[in-house]
């Protein structure tokens, strides 16, 4: 029998029969990694075992190697890893064997649906079906339930292989068209791979996990139009999301933060709290901050004032609208046409409101010629700028039309960018700490080599900033994830995601070397040479966008903002009208102090009053009766702590300055 050499990610060398499975190997290292062993992965030499799969192509999870059954016969020398729940790309197979079996359980319910096709998503999966009338909520408790009956079975997962020809015929006999169009474009081989899950079988390159015992931490969330393929004028198909979990422990986890992003929803709480709104008769995606949500963004705009000041920024101010040669001298008009509004005409000439704050910064830099000893010169804005979304996309807060950048460009020497790069990311974590985040994930955009004319600048140029960028990282000891393909045109940048309250990221601070734009404005300086030179250029942002991270703070906080941030900080709540003059006495002592002070003067009970504070998120409540009229003292609630008791007014007004001071959290 021949013999093939097996290696494993220790080292060790098995030499096995050929035919021996991972499953085989598994088993024979312990029975416990055998029960714990969802697939494989080999490496060979000697070309691809079956094809890889689609849905791990776009994961973005797969590392080098490629996924196969844990059933599938190893025919030559390979080394191999035996994949179980700790490895990311068995989620993925995990999810995509749930998909199968969720269509097992639909086809046996409905007979007579159309099959789309069911890949594993973020948290889930979801799986097409073409069927007459809408799936119905008790479709749907149906279909769960069916599937949970054949997890129970212990259905095999198992790959056969059936010539095209007959592939063909088999779905045009059953009605299935567009399984029939799948085989048709995607089969290139002579046989054609498919997995049967029970009576249910379905083109599919896999791999499967080996059966359907493990899938039963699941849920089916929701069911969407979608069209196939996702053209429209093609048939619209009914898409079932499912959330898939290794365990029930796991799910439930998963499902309670879906209940928290509701209860946190930012067009919810602002609505509740009156923090902004969008005007049906201004149009979409333009916000209209009221004025508690005005008075947070006031909070937040001075504190990043003052630190730019601190840290050697100068504040300007550009235009709304610009000339569009401007843009086409910048290279928006080339490589970023299509998030731009159209030109408006004024006086036989073309003008762009702004999509970036960039060229009217370089204008500024541009205004007198500058001497290396002026370097770096860091131009710091709150622009606002305009950007085409499509209706679809716009999203409350957090994808808008009409939005202020929290934007700064700095123009330096070659020596000085690493230094610089370095004060732009130091920057970036104190925005996180300052508001309260102390997670967070960092990555380093780079272009994508395949496709260089999505990009400006030579690959030279592109190794030497990514490489500058890197190198800064690696000095600050901060981990990163590097990403191909999702670069600006410009340059490469540094992209860092916050992490907020229930574990969601974050798009928030941004660093972007470019090197495209001040060859294209034809920037200079004098260098201490004599000589005129080229200077780099930084784009950075910290908060992204006034109003996206306004969004993100509302829901980070589920709109109950630490004391420094809330528009409201105190609400005095007279007991009854006898104490009202009391009260006011209170409320003007605080506000003289500088505190942000509310008095609940309605003819309503106490508990009513309180319950109104509660529901507006605000921090403290004073209650005042006839004890502490009498006692020149006050009653202290916290939204969170509840009652602490009688205090002296003047101790309340320390403390609170204090914890104003100190920005607490808590």
């Amino acid at each position: 029998m021949e013999t093939i050499h097996v290696t494993l990610p220790d080292g060790s060398v098995k030499d096995v029969p050929k035919g021996t499975t991972p499953l085989d190997i598994a088993n024979g290292i312990s029975p416990r990694l055998g029960s714990a062993a969802l697939v494989a992965r080999v490496f060979t030499k000697d070309g691809p075992f079956v094809g890889e799969p689609d849905f791990i192509k776009e994961s973005g999870a797969k590392e080098e190697g490629e996924l196969i059954d844990l059933r599938h016969p190893l025919d030559r020398d390979v080394k191999l890893q035996i994949l179980t729940e700790k490895d990311p790309d068995a989620l993925y197979v995990f999810r995509h064997s749930a998909a199968h079996l969720m269509a097992a359980a639909v086809m046996e319910l409905y007979p007579n649906v159309k099959l789309g096709i069911g890949p594993p998503v973020e948290n889930g999966f979801f799986y097409e079906f073409l069927r007459e009338q809408p799936f119905a909520p008790e479709d749907l408790e149906k279909i769960e339930k069916k599937m949970h009956d054949l997890s129970s079975a212990n259905l095999s997962n198992e790959r056969k292989y059936i010539p095209k020809p007959e592939a063909l015929e088999m779905y045009k006999n059953s009605n299935q068209p567009f399984k029939y169009e799948l085989v048709e474009e995607k089969a290139n081989e002579l046989l054609v791979s498919f997995y049967t899950t029970g009576k249910f079988i379905d083109f599919c390159r896999g791999p499967h996990i080996p059966s359907t015992k493990k899938i039963n931490a699941f849920k089916i969330m929701s069911v969407a139009g979608a069209y196939w393929k996702g053209q429209e004028g093609n048939p619209q198909l009914q898409r079932i999301y499912a959330a898939a979990f290794y365990n029930q422990k796991d799910l439930d986890e998963y499902l309670h933060r879906l209940e928290e992003a509701k209860r946190r929803d930012h067009r919810r709480v602002g609505t509740e709290l009156d923090l902004f709104s969008i005007q049906e008769q201004a149009g979409p995606g333009l916000i209209f901050w009221h004025p508690k949500g005005g008075l947070i963004r006031t909070l937040v705009e001075n504190w990043l004032r003052e630190e730019l000041q601190t840290r050697g920024y100068d504040m300007v101010f550009t235009p709304h609208i610009m000339l569009q040669d401007l843009w086409k001298t910048s290279g928006h008009t080339g490589f970023y046409k299509e998030s731009m509004f159209g030109t408006i005409e004024v006086e036989k000439a073309d003008y762009q409101l702004k999509p970036m704050n960039c060229p009217g910064h370089i204008l500024i830099y541009k205004s007198k010629l500058r001497s290396y000893r002026d370097l770096p010169v860091r131009l710091a804005e709150l622009g606002t700028v305009y950007r085409y979304e499509r209706s679809g996309v716009l999203h409350g807060l957090l994808r808008v039309r009409g939005f202020t950048q929290d934007d700064a460009h700095i123009f330096c020497t070659p020596e000085q960018i690493e230094a610089e790069v370095q004060g732009c990311v130091d920057f970036a974590f104190a925005v996180m700490k300052n508001f309260g985040f102390d997670k967070f994930e960092v990555e380093l955009s780079d272009w994508d080599a395949t496709h260089p004319e999505n990009y400006a600048g030579k690959p030279e140029d592109w190794r030497r900033a990514t490489a500058a960028l890197a190198n800064t990282m690696d000095r600050m000891n901060i981990p990163y994830k590097k990403i191909e393909g999702e670069a600006a045109f410009y340059g490469p940048k540094i992209d860092i995601k916050l992490i907020d309250a229930i574990g969601r990221p974050w798009q928030l601070g941004t660093v972007q070397f470019d090197f495209n734009l001040p060859a294209r404005f034809k920037l200079e300086y004098i260098a201490d040479d004599g000589a005129k030179h080229q200077p780099l250029m930084v784009h950075r942002a910290l908060l992204g966008s006034v109003e996206r991270f306004f969004g993100i703070l509302i829901e980070h906080y589920a709109g109950a903002f630490p004391l420094w941030l809330a528009p409201v900080q105190v609400e005095i709540c007279p007991v009854s009208e006898k104490v009202i003059d009391y009260a006011q006495q209170i409320t003007e002592q605080l506000k003289k102090e500088g505190l942000r002070v509310h008095l609940d003067d309605r003819n309503e009970k106490l508990p009513a009053k309180i319950r109104d504070a509660q529901m507006q998120k605000i921090p403290y409540m004073l209650v005042v009766g006839a004890k502490e009229a009498e006692a020149g003292t006050v009653s202290v609630r916290h939204r969170t702590k509840g009652d602490l008791g009688p205090k002296p007014v003047a101790e309340v007004i320390a403390a609170l300055h204090e914890e104003v001071r100190n920005r607490s959290l808590a």
